[in-house]
């Protein structure tokens, strides 16, 4: 065992090969598009992929890149193969949990989420035993070990002439935590921020991981981080959350900026909420690690509202005040 091996915290720390490339984000765009939605951390949800798919029915000029963390809740083969049936016509990129799935040994990095310290480590070792039984259904799935392994970590999009960049955690690892609601409060990151991106003439950067949505313009630059897709974001709702960019607005958005000609949006996926919690109690009964972690966000939500997410830029859309009684 390598003495790194050793030293890794699973659940904290990650591996270099996290770290993205220098010139991850130079050259030219994968691909142009006149609307993108970016989903990150769908966990697994195919109802929320049933509700994406109804938004994309009235856009079916739009692009699709799922921003990692297509899988956790997922420990259905069945509904894991089926995930992956329905998302292969999308662009794909991978979080930590589909790098963690593809590795031939044990990293000693558990699940890959790089929490901070923050966060309790009673969540922490729930995460990593998520991770150990998600890794028990995808050993049993082998002829999708190649496809998943393929995943790029980043991607360029070209939108209006404008340029988006998409990770899973921020500009420097896939796991990284520095566009998290906190991270992005802070002054100097907001500024270094906005360097990187004028110095590679990104004008959006759309990111995920962190499970908490945040949004930032500064006038000549945006970035968004739509927490999470597949599982509520806000108090008292039981809806994911998705990015849209594109040059008109969305008539259903949540909070938007507008940018150089871009409108930089967060869309509800107003997924089947008792379909999808039938489902979750099925592959992960009282007391799994699931559960004792993700059941009572799933039933009642956070304790952030939409404006929690706005860290300035960003306006909230009447639509946000439409209320979504539990029941």
């Amino acid at each position: 065992m390598s003495l790194d091996r050793m030293l890794m915290r699973p659940g904290r720390d990650c591996p270099l090969d996290y770290r993205l490339p220098h010139k991850a984000f130079d050259g030219p765009a994968q691909f142009g598009c006149k609307t993108l939605y970016v989903v990150g951390g769908l966990y697994g949800n195919t109802y929320a992929l049933d509700a994406l798919d109804m938004l994309l029915a009235d856009e079916p000029e739009a692009r699709v890149v799922f921003n990692g963390d297509l899988h956790w809740f997922d420990r259905d083969p069945e509904i894991f193969r089926c995930l992956e049936d329905r998302v292969a016509p999308h662009v794909l990129l991978r979080g930590n949990v589909e790098t963690e799935l593809v590795r031939v040994e044990d990293s000693g990095t558990g699940c890959g989420c790089a929490y901070p310290e923050e966060v309790t480590e009673l969540t922490v070792a729930w995460s990593n035993s998520i991770h150990e039984r998600l890794c028990e259904t995808f050993a049993t799935l082998p002829s999708l070990r190649a496809s998943v392994a393929l995943r790029p970590a980043h991607a360029l999009v070209e939108i209006a002439g404008r340029t988006v960049a998409i990770s899973h955690g921020d500009e420097r690892s896939l796991a990284g935590w520095q566009c998290s609601r906190e991270a992005l409060r802070s002054v100097d990151r907001q500024r270094e921020l906005a360097d990187w991106m004028a110095k590679r003439k990104i004008d959006v950067f759309a990111t995920s991981h962190t499970c908490s949505p945040a949004a930032l313009s500064w006038g000549s630059g945006a970035v968004i981080n739509n927490g999470a897709a597949g599982i509520p974001n806000f108090s008292a709702e039981r809806k994911g959350l998705v990015t849209r960019i594109a040059s008109t607005p969305h008539p259903q958005a949540l909070y938007r900026a507008q940018i150089l000609g871009l409108y930089v949006e967060a869309i509800s996926v107003d997924y089947d909420h008792v379909a999808f919690l039938q489902d979750f109690d099925r592959q992960w009964p009282s007391q799994s690690p699931a559960a004792l972690s993700y059941r009572d966000r799933l039933l009642n939500g956070t304790d952030d509202l939409p404006s929690s997410a706005l860290l300035g830029g960003f306006q909230e859309c009447s639509v946000s005040t439409q209320k979504d009684p539990l029941s």
